[in-house]
């Protein structure tokens, strides 16, 4: 993996769930059932729905079965073509545009962001996930700016702070990417986030800082993992042109 693919799925992991509700509330995607999917169910699901491509419930639920499944392909499409039902569906869009993004599919993770941003949505995850789009592309000014947008609808998010962190990391600005990490470690609500501290523990080491990279990400992990960590951002460090790869071209 490059360097500029670990921060970009650096960036990205946080929106997923992590505790009971995830960092971003009740998954849009969720169905209700914590219970792994079921092959049988979701064909059944798919059946119904495909009998029925415009009922937006229906289709969710399907797609979040998807999800569940791996089948990423499958879910884009499910969501695309609800899209195509419901063009104005500013929570749709978002939805829709988030998977997008963390697929990697960036350019038209924009496109659709931004058609629920224009539409004046007031989701603090449309304007977080525009920035993430945006990080995938190299335009990070453009990105922070969505983030500082997206803080003002929810201060102190801490899914919203990592990813401002991730995207100073990026271009290469690593003080301000530990001082942002820092912040939101430091919150109640961040402090319930072990990928956000091993975030922190990635921006540190990257900055040669190993003993205290190590402190950072031994919290949550067991001593072999840490160490195997620290020998990877080493190995990584101590090649060529290591930062330059992530402005010679886009990310994503």
């Amino acid at each position: 993996m490059s360097l500029a693919a670990l921060l970009i799925s650096s960036a990205l992991a946080l929106g997923a769930c992590q505790n009971k509700d995830g960092l971003d509330g009740v998954d849009p995607l969720a169905t209700g059932s914590t219970s792994p999917a079921s092959l049988k169910e979701t064909a059944k699901l798919g059946e119904r729905w495909q009998s029925d491509p415009k009922n937006l419930q229906l289709g969710l639920a399907y797609a979040g079965q998807l999800k569940k499944l791996g089948q990423s392909t499958q879910q884009l499409q499910v969501l695309g073509t609800l899209t195509q039902y419901h063009p104005e569906d500013q929570k749709l869009l978002t939805i829709y545009g988030r998977e997008l993004a963390q697929a990697g599919q960036s350019q038209q993770a924009q496109t659709v962001l931004a058609k629920a941003i224009t539409a004046g949505s007031t989701d603090w995850k449309a304007y977080s996930a525009m920035g993430s789009t945006l990080d995938q592309q190299a335009k990070y000014s453009e990105a922070r700016e969505y983030y500082q947008r997206a803080l003002k609808i929810s201060p102190g998010n801490v899914a919203i702070l990592n990813n401002l962190g991730m995207s100073y990391a990026l271009e290469g600005d690593l003080k301000q990417a530990e001082t942002v990490l820092k912040q939101a470690s430091a919150s109640p609500e961040g402090k319930k986030e072990p990928r956000l501290r091993q975030n922190l523990a990635l921006v540190v080491g990257l900055q040669g800082r190993f003993d205290d990279a190590s402190q950072i990400a031994s919290t949550d992990l067991p001593p072999q993992q840490v160490e195997e960590n620290m020998a990877y951002l080493q190995k990584m460090l101590a090649q060529p042109n290591t930062w330059q790869q992530l402005t010679d071209k886009p990310a994503g």
